[in-house]
């Protein structure tokens, strides 16, 4: 079963080099395990989805820049995450205000070809149907 993502749940990107915590403001006024719980719609860039370090994606614009300065050398730059669309699946039976819990087995797309996924949904106690 999959467990409910909260405040703190820790991310990982394919393309970062680092983690980073899911932010989760107290918007939904639901909490698990003491932590704010989260929904799909926790995807905002800089405000729920903080940078992984740095972007090794060729498709990132600041990457190939740095690349082709380098003569063909890939050369990460800093993460600025870019999530235009909300995490999937999520959990289309548990509804937070009208939205998708957040489950552990959902990833989050970024514009630049990383896959953000959760690796610890930052609680064990409250499991998803």
């Amino acid at each position: 079963m999959a467990l409910q993502v909260v405040a703190g749940a820790q991310l990982s990107c394919s393309f970062g080099t680092s983690p980073a915590s899911l932010s989760v403001l107290p918007v939904n006024r639901v909490d698990a395990s003491q932590q704010n719980s989260a929904t799909i719609q926790d995807h905002v860039p800089m405000l729920n989805i903080p940078p992984f370090g740095m972007c090794q994606c060729p498709a990132n614009p600041e990457v190939a820049a740095a690349t082709a300065a380098a003569l063909g050398v890939l050369t990460p730059q800093p993460c600025i995450p870019a999530t235009a669309s909300p995490w999937t699946p999520g959990a289309p039976t548990v509804l937070i205000n009208e939205q998708p819990a957040l489950d552990d087995g959902s990833i989050c797309l970024c514009m630049w070809g990383g896959v953000i996924s959760i690796t610890d949904a930052g609680q064990t106690g409250k499991q998803i149907p």
